[in-house]
């Protein structure tokens, strides 16, 4: 069924672990919206036929008696009121963008920075510890203001490629923020988006559950170069993500190939 609908609505194949009941959600508020519009319609084409003037040339000033408009507003309210207190909210609080997130000792623990026009995704490394930064670090060589003296900062690893690459079916954390203007952090298989804005670390959480690779997007417009902003979320195995972050922690923790 949630194939049905998600050809039904023309989105992308899930890759995550909450996004069929993302799925299920727009589908619902989409049919919803659809018997509203066939309903209002219908009342549209009613209203023109039975007061038209020449059937009613003198205005009725006391209006519609009955109580069935009464009853239709309550009845959508209550709709709206299923769909948000029985599937939106529990969507919200389970994943995705909202709290309950999972443990950081169990998850990927990610940042992504976007900048005029790339993403730079920065990993912890093996210790699972960010290095500090502070912005007297900040440099044409250090974009992200990388504290070089700490020595949690060893194993570090930053990507300025617009490459993101996690490991499958683990639950990814991920902290998304700006370097310049207020951009959004958009990954459609995912299900999941998130504004990146300057002095601000807004986290995000999913659980990705194939192994491939995603197109990342920048959901909110950023500069003439905005349609240019794209990325590569990679989905690998778990022994390819430690390969991954080993074989780059042998370059040091700041890559500025994105400067050549």
């Amino acid at each position: 069924m949630h194939n049905t609908i998600t050809k039904l609505l023309g989105l992308p194949p899930v890759s995550s672990a909450h996004g069929s009941q993302i799925d299920l959600l727009l589908f619902y508020v989409h049919l919803l919206m659809v018997v509203l519009a066939i309903g209002w319609g219908i009342f549209f084409l009613v209203c023109l036929w039975r007061y038209a003037q020449k059937r009613r040339a003198t205005a009725d000033p006391v209006g519609v008696r009955g109580h069935l408009s009464s009853y239709l507003e309550v009845g959508v309210a209550g709709v709206e009121a299923v769909l948000l207190i029985g599937l939106a909210i529990p969507i919200w609080a389970r994943g995705g963008t909202a709290g309950n997130f999972p443990k950081p000792e169990e998850s990927t623990v990610i940042r992504v920075i976007g900048r005029q026009f790339n993403w730079i995704a920065r990993h912890p490394g093996a210790d699972g510890v960010f290095a500090k930064g502070d912005p007297k670090f900040l440099s044409a060589q250090n974009p992200l203001g990388i504290d070089p003296e700490d020595p949690a900062g060893k194993d570090d690893v930053v990507v300025e490629s617009s490459e993101v690459v996690v490991p499958v079916n683990k639950p990814v954390i991920a902290y998304i923020s700006s370097l310049d203007v207020i951009h959004n952090f958009a990954v459609k298989t995912m299900r999941v988006a998130q504004d990146a804005i300057p002095g601000l670390s807004n986290p995000i959480w999913f659980t990705p559950t194939q192994i491939g690779t995603n197109l990342i997007t920048c959901g909110q417009l950023c500069g003439n170069g905005h349609s240019q902003m794209r990325g590569l979320l990679k989905v690998v195995e778990p022994a390819e993500y430690r390969a991954y972050l080993r074989e780059r922690t042998k370059t040091g923790p700041v890559d500025t190939s994105g400067y050549e």
